[in-house]
């Protein structure tokens, strides 16, 4: 048996940057990894691939992204002749990250799987041959075998690391509302102004250069404004928490997860526990977790 934590992410920025012919959006996000993460448990055995989960709204059929990696996996390893014999894994998620959150739960899940079988039999794929399979996956699958925060471009798939970012206490709020991502990209009103490519240009060249340490300056998200429209109660949820807590909130993807920022961990624990006495027993959960460097 195998156990492992599979990290939640939050984008900190992200702008879309255009239409492809393909009908998705290219888009330019700091994605950092949170302490917040699903427990997977890994079984091997002879009988195939399996996957179940905890929570009901998680399918447990081919569907899943954890079990498309570990197919994918098994069907790469045939294709260099390194079969796996009686290959067959039993996987079960206890989910700990929002459901259609914005928080990359299903992508964390597909890429947990791809490292864990790949390290249970010997490493037969370098992690860019890794990074490949979880782009035939999804556009953030290769984001969370990345090592650190990373600057995405393309549909999420191009990553370039970056360093030097202040550490963070994470304040994080799901808003209990479950975000279809097609839907909120296709509500998105695509408009590239000039002023938006001088803000990408300058915050990308900041932060490749080692010099953009303090990411609270940089706190925006273009698909606020659908998910808004679409979800009026993340708007709401957004207002109500940063009147509480005096500070900037952001969405965190394709929403409807918030989150804000805090340097200091008497701060964050204070906002924590003042969200949790203004909505106890309701339908949003309060987490307090962390930037992670890895």
């Amino acid at each position: 048996m195998i156990k492992k934590a599979s990290l939640a992410k939050i984008n900190l920025f992200l702008y879309i940057t255009g239409r492809r012919s393909d009908g998705f959006h290219d888009l330019f996000s700091l994605m950092a990894k949170i302490g917040l993460a699903d427990d997977m448990t890994f079984v091997f055995h002879d009988r195939g691939i399996q996957v179940t989960c905890d929570h009901p709204d998680v399918p447990e059929d081919e569907t899943n992204l954890a079990h498309r990696a570990a197919v994918l996996f098994f069907a790469c390893c045939e294709k260099i002749s390194k079969p796996i014999p009686g290959e067959g894994v039993c996987i079960h998620i206890k989910k700990q990250i929002p459901v259609g959150g914005g928080l990359g739960g299903g992508s964390s899940n597909a890429a947990t799987v791809l490292q864990v079988l790949n390290d249970r039999y010997s490493r037969p794929f370098s992690l860019k041959q890794l990074i490949e399979m979880g782009r035939c996956l999804g556009a953030d699958v290769p984001f969370f075998l990345f090592n650190g925060p990373a600057l995405a471009t393309g549909v999420g798939e191009k990553l370039a690391p970056v360093s030097n970012l202040h550490f963070c206490h994470v304040l994080l709020c799901d808003s209990g509302i479950h975000v279809p991502t097609s839907r909120v990209f296709k509500g998105h009103e695509f408009c590239l102004t000039s002023h938006k490519k001088y803000t990408i240009k300058s915050v990308s060249d900041a932060l490749l250069q080692g010099q953009g340490g303090d990411i609270g300056q940089y706190l925006h998200n273009d698909l606020e404004g659908s998910a808004f429209r679409l979800y009026p109660e993340i708007r709401s949820t957004k207002k109500e928490m940063e009147d509480l807590l005096q500070r900037p909130v952001t969405m965190s993807g394709s929403g409807g997860s918030l989150f804000a920022l805090y340097p200091d961990r008497k701060d964050a624990q204070q906002g924590y526990e003042m969200l949790c006495r203004r909505w106890p027993g309701k339908n949003r959960n309060v987490f307090l977790t962390a930037l992670q460097n890895r």
